[in-house]
């Protein structure tokens, strides 16, 4: 062992909450159980889907264009990503492997939906 310590007393440091080490030692992840993992990732994915979808037609109904239009979508990106980490509350780590992969994951996939309601709304709304 490189620390020099013995197996016994790594045992009795890295033992329950009164253990000598508790306080000075980083937090520890825990085992995280995949399926759980992939179910919360399939939810996330579920919200992410609609929101675009309703943010986009959120978008066509008020008619926005250009820069205006995909401004609203990252706005819409940054809100959910709150939400779900205020939802997630301060052990975010029990449910998700990261907050950037949280933020990203799903980005382009979503950015079609958003501009397909987008596009379809405001047509149908301001054009005909």
């Amino acid at each position: 062992m490189p620390s020099g310590r013995s197996s016994s007393a790594m045992a009795t440091t890295a033992g329950g909450p009164g253990g000598a080490g508790a306080a000075a030692r980083a937090p520890e992840l825990g085992a995280l159980s995949e399926p759980a993992l992939r179910n919360n990732a399939a939810v996330v994915e579920y919200c992410r889907t609609s929101m675009a979808a309703l943010a986009g037609s959120t978008a066509g109904l008020l008619g926005l264009t250009s820069f205006y239009g995909f401004g609203f979508y990252l706005f819409s990106v940054f809100s959910l990503w709150i939400l779900l980490l205020m939802k997630a509350g301060s052990s975010w780590q029990k449910f998700f492997i990261s907050r950037r992969s949280l933020l990203t994951n799903g980005f382009l996939g979503a950015l079609f939906t958003y501009i397909l309601f987008w596009t379809f709304i405001y047509g149908m709304v301001h054009v005909y």
